[in-house]
């Protein structure tokens, strides 16, 4: 994720940057800090604010006893997202976009190997990720300590079309422009509306880019990441 704050607050029409120290990385791991976009209502009488936050990437549940089991939700699969009792509160409630310039997946080949692919769009315009997010309240602070809240999210996934599907079997929901008011809605709170969203979200046409096996390393990380593979 190459676009710094000013970068997304511009593409996205975002009114109020709560978290301007948003970071360029171009190898996001679990439990790393991502840029989520929001909509909420600062009281019930004003309108309602797109905000840029950040979040960690994992989702706790808000009844989580602890953050142990964030790695193991960064993705929540659209199918059941409406039905699982980690999702389906803040699929009704708690809707995002994450901002990006692609991901990476790992094509398997007959012969065991993984060929580490970079998929993006064919303009240079940030990607909307649909996403998820939760407030998970840390039992161990006091109620007035401000670092009591961690907000942590997950990005929703559905099956991955046919030109994409040799690479990898599922691919991360993308919100296409026209779709960001009606996702981000915090009106929309009814289950059916949610499935309704989802299952009208149109197939992402995105190019695959072989890329170096550096990027199995979290260690690395820089836009060379993002390179093609010389030949």
């Amino acid at each position: 994720m190459s676009y710094s704050a000013a970068d997304i607050q511009d593409f996205f029409l975002i009114s109020e940057v709560v978290d301007p120290e948003v970071a360029a990385s171009w190898n996001i791991a679990p439990t790393d800090l991502i840029p989520l976009i929001i909509d909420r209502r600062n009281n019930e009488e004003s309108e309602i604010s797109r905000k840029l936050v950040t979040a960690r990437w994992g989702l706790v549940p808000s009844w989580a006893k602890d953050t142990k089991g964030a790695a193991r939700l960064i993705n929540a699969r659209m199918e059941t997202v409406t039905e699982k009792p980690s999702f389906r509160k803040a699929a009704s409630i708690r809707r995002g976009l994450v901002a990006g310039d692609g991901y990476f997946e790992w094509e398997k080949t007959p012969d065991g190997k993984k060929i580490p692919t970079y998929l993006h769009p064919a303009d240079s315009n940030p990607l909307a990720f649909a996403a998820l997010f939760e407030n998970w309240p840390n039992p161990a602070l006091p109620t007035d300590d401000p670092q009591r809240w961690l907000r942590t999210a997950t990005i929703i996934t559905t099956a991955a079309s046919d030109a994409l599907g040799h690479i990898h079997d599922r691919t991360p929901v993308i919100v296409p422009p026209e779709m960001w008011d009606d996702w981000l809605d915090p009106e929309t709170t009814k289950e059916n509306d949610v499935r309704v969203l989802l299952d009208s979200m149109p197939e992402p046409h995105l190019v695959p880019r072989v890329v170096s096996d550096r990027v199995n390393s979290v260690r690395n990380n820089g836009p060379d990441l993002i390179e093609a593979l010389a030949s």
